[in-house]
């Protein structure tokens, strides 16, 4: 049986100011918690259905982690998902102190980018197409929210996210590579030819789109042209769709 400890601790990190104070977040699922056992994540503990702890004997026995085997009720008790029969584990958070794009790697740009379900599926979709950086500013929500965890079914373990102030970081670092930013007005995505020298793929707010302070760096505003009636894209479909013209131009880097 859970004791009230650990499930207070648990339940403490679906907050950010505790993520932080513990440097610890929750992965939830079976899918998520095997790819995370096949990551450089430090993880904490698990808390394991019989089922799941028969089922992934073989792969539970290679690592050296604290186990728990808990009940179904149990586990449906914390964590965010509505339904969870298999196991939830905390890990530590990484520390990731700078990204700048190598030789012709592309790096995509988040300017807040609010809603966790987004982030957590723009980072499954740049895994997709081996986007291996994400630069976010600061305003964008924290990727180890439960549901960014959860929407990202497990890229977060191949996709480093790196906060900043992107005006700042920008100034200092974007000054040779092309700098795209997606744009309701701008030129066609289908007409634009993609640098081989690799850039930066700017994405803004679901509501207001890209900031002004980081507009003044964009230097190729790039629209996804509308054939139908809707008003706009959600900003997750959308990076899907830039990412998708950029590899048909550019290969990912050897």
């Amino acid at each position: 049986m859970l004791s009230k400890n650990r499930i207070k601790y648990i339940n403490s990190l679906k907050i950010k100011k505790y993520r932080q104070l513990h440097q610890s977040f929750i992965v939830e699922g079976a899918k998520s918690v095997l790819e995370l056992l096949n990551s450089d994540f430090n993880i904490e503990f698990l808390l394991v259905t019989p089922e799941f702890q028969q089922k992934y004997a073989s792969i539970l026995s290679t690592h050296n982690t604290i186990t728990e085997t808990v009940t179904v009720q149990e586990l449906e008790g914390l964590g965010s998902f509505q339904t969870n029969d298999s196991c939830l584990a905390v890990a530590k958070t990484k520390q990731i102190e700078f990204l700048s794009p190598d030789n012709s790697e592309y790096v995509l740009v988040l300017d807040d980018v609010r809603d966790p379900g987004n982030l957590g599926s723009i980072i499954r979709i740049a895994d997709w197409y081996g986007i291996k950086k994400i630069i976010c500013s600061h305003d964008t929500t924290d990727v180890y929210n439960p549901k960014v965890i959860a929407a990202s079914k497990g890229s977060f373990t191949r996709v480093d996210v790196f906060y900043t102030d992107l005006t700042s970081y920008l100034t200092e670092n974007a000054s040779d590579k092309p700098i795209i930013g997606a744009f309701l007005g701008g030129k066609s995505l289908y007409d634009f030819s993609f640098a081989q020298s690799g850039g930066y793929i700017v994405m803004g707010n679901e509501s207001n789109g890209i900031g002004q302070a980081v507009e003044r760096f964009v230097t190729d505003k790039i629209t996804i042209p509308r054939v139908g009636e809707a008003e706009s894209l959600n900003v997750g479909i959308a990076t899907a769709v830039m990412l998708d013209n950029l590899r048909r131009q550019i290969n990912v880097p050897a």
